[in-house]
């Protein structure tokens, strides 16, 4: 194992800089036709994005060529979705039409239920984050704050196991469990009396029953997630049954 002193080498403050950067404002020329604050959402519902070149426009801005990049990943969706992404796209940066965020969450109280049904895990995850900073409730930017830590950690853990060798579907042993401290003196999880996935996700869904527009997505995620069988809280679901099964066993 490599020698490292400090996970970020150069401290904290640099990491900063480089989300700062990242946060770049995307131009959005007058051309492009940006969607007023009253824009219609049934036409967009309804219109079927056919191919990858349907944006019919000349413009050369930075939401045309970010648009012309994603489009391909909606064709048979509807216009409404890919609509969802580009202004997720937009909020995230450090600069954005002044309409935009009452625009975002007007699409999400409106036709909420719809992209829930249309949209990708992925995407319903990027638009609760958007939540975090664009929420109109204190209670929308709360469960979407929440929820941007938990979906970040367990992507950043997710991928990380899958240099294990294990399946994202597969426990690890019972039997391989090493005792070893964990970072920051935390004591361990235990399996048949810890409860802390539970200290973590009802909170949320307490809070989700009280953010307006946020809410509804928020607890459909969850209910995703809850039938997904490639996470950690399933994994802890299985070993659980299985440290059960074992202790009754004597």
């Amino acid at each position: 194992m490599a020698d490292i002193d400090k996970t970020f080498n150069e401290g904290l403050w640099p990491l900063v800089q480089i989300w700062r950067k990242r946060r770049a404002p995307i131009n959005i020329a007058p051309e492009d036709g940006f969607p007023e604050i009253d824009v219609d959402f049934g036409p967009m519902a309804r219109r079927t994005i056919l191919a990858q070149t349907e944006l019919n426009t000349t413009s050369d801005s930075g939401l045309v060529r970010r648009a012309s990049e994603m489009i391909p990943e909606f064709v048979g969706k509807s216009y409404l979705s890919f609509f969802n992404s580009l202004l997720i796209m937009i909020l995230r940066k450090r600069d954005w039409p002044a309409h935009a965020p009452a625009l975002f969450n007007r699409l999400w109280r409106e036709q909420g239920e719809f992209l829930c049904d249309e949209l990708n895990p992925r995407w319903l995850i990027s638009s609760i984050i958007t939540f975090a900073d664009h929420g109109e409730t204190e209670m929308d930017r709360k469960v979407g704050q929440t929820l941007n830590v938990m979906f970040s950690m367990m992507k950043l853990y997710e991928s990380e196991r899958l240099y294990s060798g294990y399946d994202p579907s597969q426990p690890f042993p019972l039997t391989q469990r090493r005792n070893a401290p964990l970072p920051l003196t935390m004591p361990h999880f235990s399996l048949l009396e810890g409860d802390l996935e539970v200290n973590l996700i009802a909170p949320i869904m307490e809070d989700a029953r009280m953010a307006p527009t946020a809410g509804p997505l928020s607890i459909h995620l969850l209910r995703v997630l809850n039938l997904d069988g490639r996470n950690m809280f399933r994994r802890l679901a299985v070993m659980r049954q299985e440290a059960e099964s074992e202790q009754k066993k004597g």
